[in-house]
């Protein structure tokens, strides 16, 4: 059968059966069923061996570990503490105490490694006290739900190591290389509600009392435990003293230290805490168990490496295919999580990827902000049904509040496009270190 029929075949029934309601992972091994079928080759031996080779991976102890820790600091007093820290800081800015949801999604990102997570966490505090102080209503969601992206792109990302695992980059150069795209889109945030609050200066409540400088750094004590954990977690692997797994390690060790000192550490949480992490952890493992199959089962039929060879016979340079990637990826996040959406097209998209010559580090960067657009997009938007559960808005409004901050992840993929070092700059400093 010519190519093409398979191609139409895998997809046609990848769309049928997740139109039937059929989960991602067994969606994915059925396609792969099929797919073996067509090249004849034997899919229960293939299926069992690609299951142990993925689940076997060492590096992938780091995820369960870095969820674990997200899920013990979301249930800590962060959240109070995260606003109780920075609104004295931020209440001379235009936009004052809407800087918050994006500060603060920065910081807990950075030791949270979960979208949802950082949006939730961030916004169970901040929502509140804007909406009672009048801020409007449509910047402060929009604001939260484009800034729990950050979760995904600033280190530890849980995306970032189902992507290593599957394209078989080192987890800590994209850790590292995922620290200024994401101070990057941070800035890119603030300018705009900077920006927009300058323009609407009638929509901004008057600033508070102000705190004196001493006042200011007593508030900011609250922050200093959350960023010493991100200092051990993500310093130790710059430093080289640790990888990404022993990083993990700390992280959750310093979380428990944390929810400890917080009076938040009780049996119930810790309990709870570490159901979330299997639960959320064993999903993740079945999609890749199922995108694993899925790899073996496309590498029989002979699709990626056609594709990978059309793209050098057609000499399509790198920015056209970026584009079309883009293109793809937003349409993809209006129907997928974005684990799955890394996970579905990895094995098919990387061989035409390496033949353009890009590099599979900065196209991990990538791949991450383009998947952080489809945490804003309806109707998976995985952000907006997090804002959404928050305040009880419906979620084409709460899409609409967040849609400039689409644009404005837009703007960031087309930044590290055409500075690529954006990206490489802290990997190569650290390898060269």
């Amino acid at each position: 059968m010519e190519l093409g029929w398979v191609a139409a075949s895998l997809i046609l029934t990848l769309f049928v059966l997740l139109a039937m309601g059929v989960w991602v992972a067994p969606a994915l091994i059925g396609v792969g069923i099929v797919g073996m079928w067509f090249a004849g080759a034997p899919g229960g031996s293939i299926l069992a061996t690609s299951s142990w080779a993925t689940s076997a991976s060492w590096t992938m102890t780091a995820l369960p570990l870095f969820i674990w820790m997200g899920e013990i600091l979301f249930r800590t007093r962060l959240s109070d503490d995260m606003f109780a820290g920075l609104a004295p800081w931020v209440e001379r800015l235009p936009g004052r105490l809407l800087h918050v949801n994006v500060f603060g999604c920065g910081i807990f990102a950075a030791v949270s490694g979960s979208s949802a997570a950082t949006a939730a966490t961030i916004g169970r505090i901040s929502l509140p006290e804007l909406q009672s102080r009048g801020y409007p209503e449509s910047l402060s969601l929009g604001s939260l739900a484009g800034s729990g992206t950050l979760g995904l792109l600033i280190p530890p990302s849980i995306i970032m190591i189902v992507y290593g695992v599957a394209a078989q980059v080192s987890v800590a150069r994209l850790f590292i290389a995922g620290v200024l795209p994401g101070l990057m889109l941070v800035t890119l945030f603030s300018g705009y509600i900077m920006v927009w609050s300058l323009l609407n200066k009638n929509r901004i409540p008057a600033a508070g009392a102000t705190m004196a400088f001493g006042a200011r750094l007593w508030a900011t004590r609250r922050l200093l435990p959350v960023v010493l954990l991100i200092g051990a977690v993500i310093g130790s692997i710059y430093a080289g003293i640790a990888t990404a797994t022993e990083a993990a390690a700390i992280g959750v060790l310093g979380s428990l230290v944390i929810a400890a000192a917080s009076g938040m550490l009780s049996r119930q949480t810790l309990v709870d805490s570490l159901l979330g992490a299997v639960r959320t952890s064993t999903m993740i493992f079945f999609i890749l168990l199922g995108a694993a199959f899925l790899t073996s089962a496309m590498s029989f039929t002979g699709l990626p490496a056609a594709l990978a060879a059309w793209i050098a016979d057609a000499n399509m340079p790198a920015w056209a295919l970026i584009a079309a990637l883009t293109l793809l990826f937003i349409v993809l996040g209006c129907f997928l999580d974005g684990i799955s959406i890394v996970l579905l097209t990895t094995s098919v998209i990387l061989p035409a990827v390496q033949a353009a010559g890009i590099d599979l580090l900065w196209f991990g960067i990538f791949i991450v902000l383009v998947v952080e657009m489809a945490q804003i997009t309806p109707p998976v938007g995985f952000n907006l049904f997090v804002v959404q559960n928050l305040t009880g808005k419906d979620i084409f409004t709460v899409a609409r509040a967040a849609f400039p901050f689409f644009l404005l992840m837009v703007v960031a993929v087309a930044l590290v496009t055409v500075f690529p070092q954006i990206v490489l700059s802290l990997p190569q400093a650290m390898t060269t270190g």
